[in-house]
């Protein structure tokens, strides 16, 4: 009998953690396999490795324990890859040498697979005079697109683009363009920005007080608190971006703030780090431990959730010593405090199988409840950890004992770090579980609600042809088990129907007892007022959460997945009730109208091109058809002599030709090309810096639309692809296709756009 609770579980195990060789031929022959491969990685570094490596297998078994992605694919396998999901770089000097020594680190880390965290308050403001140059700076946000143009060109490990987050301290003087950057839907697109946010600063806030944008001890402007408040508000309501980081929080209640200082998270916000900081990530799967779910004893027992945390802490320090790191200064901050970041997911699922209601005053205080006894849990493991092994080496027992998270901790962990020391500085982090909670039976994500109860998925076959697959949620798939055609209970409710109020009552619950932060989408309807969603900030501020991220559809980022309803409801259920009986739309692969069909002759033109310091001129030919009048581009041939060219041109003609003759705008792909950036330099061509081959080639493209009437001219193409805004769903809009497998189920998880269909993420 397969282990899977749902095929797409298999599908996200063979697609991302199944271990195959070379030529894609499977070396896991099952997801037991993939298991004790996990498990004896982990146990290789134990005195007694057979012993552990069962006790390691035992905690993986059933999708109990599940350890991130990185973990997942990488232990055991001999590649050189990162078992470390999230790095924060280290501290960007204010000199053009550093910046780009910078730029080379954060390469190399996301070139294994490592999404990275920047903080960009430490480069002089647009117009700050650069001595010994004469000439002004040109800002941090110049620089911020270099970094965005390297991350273009750097594919991570698992077939995945890197990840960034970009902070700015709210005093900085080019803070307001910052907030402003993401209005350009094409700008920074590698990136999640968030605002540090300084207890003085909310203190000015709520007193309608007056505010100094401030570097390096000069006043550049002073502006209203409140103003600059409402800016950022205003930016996040209207394209969901900057996310809020309450920095001050943060670094009093880090156990380490006796010896670093924080200023940066990892991308999706749940791991604040120092410079150099590096953070690996598991949960522990909740919906897997309910007993008696549904009954009237449905519940989590202590002793085993503290039996399966405790090996879950001891896989993770493992992890630790077991890893490679892209650099040594990585390395070195890692061996030195040890941090790990063990949190849950399957949470909502968890609820509902306790007959819990998502949001309300009875599941919030369970959450505590439950992420309580996790960190008791992980904290104690940790302390015998010590015991055995040592506590990692920067512990200082009186300093540790004394910062803000450990004060909270109840006395008789106070007294054992005090006795034993401990082995890891941080223990808790609840970071996006987007596609392993799929791989675990489609589980509700981390502390999210449920998206949606059930959707239907299509499945690209071997022959092309597509079927139709039910997703279903794993609480509503174990209620179906037990109560057959049964409607579903009033409290299963869902992303949709739940007010924000209720998610930043559940964050604030479980960020009482995660020493790190958490990963946390907070939807908002696409019609909340401005003031009721500003209420949502100043709510999180006030309950002692370390940050908040919200989303809200919207024009420029477009819409969620939406779910609608069946007019076939039940008698007496309510309108806005959430069945778990009928599929979302979704997962097919729509174009913005039908495909062109190709005459039997064009029209178009030859155009050579000769690229510096290349043996081989590239020529591109661009064919035309000619459309209600007009004439615009259908197809591309792309040829050169040089072998070295062969692959990638190839795969371009067809790309780009794919692109063409769906119709449509297509003059994005002109602005996609051009911003190509080349790590290893561009050149100048015709009195203009090209920043690639690729860049040079959209160039080519850009001036054949201008000299046939398709584009007005030079600069003046698209800068997004405009489907997501012109196919709609009959209920509601559809939000962007995923790039993976096209499917239009993108949805805001946990501070990043998830595919629920196949798992893609940029940040997971």
């Amino acid at each position: 009998m397969t282990r899977f609770a749902a095929p797409i579980a298999e599908q996200i195990w063979n697609m991302k953690y199944r271990l195959k060789d070379g030529n894609g031929a499977a070396l896991d022959a099952s997801v037991e396999d993939t298991w004790r491969r996990i498990a004896r990685a982990l146990a290789a570094v134990e005195a007694e490795p057979e012993v552990w490596e069962d006790r390691f297998y035992e905690a993986l078994e059933d999708f109990r324990f599940l350890p991130a992605g990185r973990i997942t694919a990488g232990a055991g396998t001999g590649r050189k890859v990162t078992l470390f999901n999230c790095f924060v770089m280290g501290t960007v000097p204010d000199d053009m040498g550093g910046i780009f020594d910078n730029l080379r680190e954060a390469a190399l880390t996301m070139q294994q697979g490592g999404g990275i965290g920047y903080d960009f308050s430490t480069i002089r403001p647009k117009g700050a005079v650069v001595k010994g140059v004469s000439a002004d700076a040109s800002g941090p946000l110049s620089f911020m697109d270099v970094w965005d143009a390297m991350c273009r060109t750097i594919m991570s490990a698992g077939s995945r683009r890197g990840a960034m987050m970009a902070t700015m301290r709210c005093d900085h003087p080019d803070i307001e363009a910052f907030i402003a950057a993401k209005s350009d839907p094409a700008r920074l697109r590698m990136f999640n920005l968030s605002v540090l946010v300084t207890d003085a600063f909310m203190a000015a806030v709520k007193a309608d007080g007056s505010w100094d944008l401030v570097f390096d001890g000069k006043v550049y402007h002073t502006v209203q608190a409140r103003d600059l408040w409402n800016r950022i508000m205003q930016a996040t309501y209207e394209y969901a971006e900057p996310g809020v980081i309450f920095i001050d929080r943060i670094n009093a209640a880090n156990n380490l703030n006796y010896i670093e200082k924080i200023s940066a998270t990892n991308p999706c916000g749940e791991q604040p780090l120092p410079p150099y900081g590096a953070c690996l990530l598991g949960s522990i799967n909740l919906a897997r431990l309910v007993r008696d779910p549904f009954g009237k004893d449905a519940g989590i027992d202590d002793a085993e959730l503290a039996r399966l945390v405790a090996l879950a802490v001891r896989m993770m320090d493992n992890v630790v010593d077991a890893s490679g790191f892209p650099l040594p200064a990585q390395a070195a901050e890692a061996q030195a405090k040890r941090r790990i970041g063990l949190g849950v997911t399957g949470l909502a699922d968890a609820l509902l199988m306790c007959g819990l209601r998502y949001g309300s005053d009875a599941a919030a205080q369970r959450t505590g409840d439950w992420l309580h006894a996790i960190a008791r849990a992980a904290y104690l493991a940790s302390v015998d950890l010590a015991r055995e092994k040592g506590a990692f080496p920067l512990f200082d027992r009186d300093a540790f004992l004394a910062s803000g998270t450990m004060q909270a901790m109840d006395e008789d962990v106070r007294a054992a770090v005090a006795e034993h020391g401990i082995r890891n500085a941080l223990l808790t982090s609840i970071a996006p579980t987007g596609t392993i909670s799929l791989y675990a039976g489609n589980v509700s994500s981390g502390i999210e609600p449920v998206f949606a109860y059930s959707y239907t998925r299509k499945v690209l076959q071997p022959d092309g042809s597509r079927t139709e697959e039910e997703v279903v949620d794993y609480a509503v798939q174990m209620w179906r088990e037990r109560m057959g055609d049964a409607p579903l209970p009033d409290h299963f409710v869902n992303a949709q129907t739940l007010p924000p109020q209720d998610h930043v009552r559940m964050q604030a619950a479980a960020q009482k007892w995660v020493d790190s932060s958490i990963s946390k989408t907070i939807n908002c309807p696409a019609d909340i007022s401005f003031e009721a969603f500003k209420d949502v900030y100043m709510q999180a501020w006030d309950l002692g959460c370390k940050g908040c991220t919200t989303y809200r559809p919207n024009d420029v980022t477009g819409s969620v997945l939406s779910v609608s309803e069946k007019s076939d409801r039940a008698p007496g259920e309510a309108p806005d009730q959430v069945r778990g009986d009928f599929p979302a739309e979704g997962g097919e692969v729509v174009y913005m109208s039908e495909p062109l069909d190709r005459p039997t002759e064009l029209e178009g033109a030859t155009y050579k091109l000769k690229w510096p310091d290349s043996n081989h001129a590239i020529y591109v030919t661009v064919n035309d058809i000619v459309l209600n009048g007009r004439r615009r581009p259908f197809e591309v041939f792309i040829n050169s002599k040089n072998m070295e060219h062969y692959a990638w041109t190839v795969a371009l003609t067809r790309m780009i030709s794919a692109v063409f003759r769906r119709g449509g705008d297509v003059s994005f792909v002109v602005e996609e090309l051009k911003a190509v950036f080349d790590p290893r330099g561009g050149a100048w061509m015709g009195g203009k810096y090209i920043p690639s081959i690729l860049a040079a080639i959209g160039g080519v493209l850009e001036q054949h639309m201008v000299q046939i009437g398709f584009l007005e001219g030079e600069g003046m193409g698209l800068k997004a692809d405009p489907q997501a805004q012109v196919v709609g769903l009959e209920n509601g809009r559809r939000g962007p296709a995923c790039p993976a497998c096209g499917s239009y189920d993108m949805r805001m998880i946990e501070g990043c756009m998830t595919c629920g269909s196949c798992g893609h993420s940029k940040c997971a």
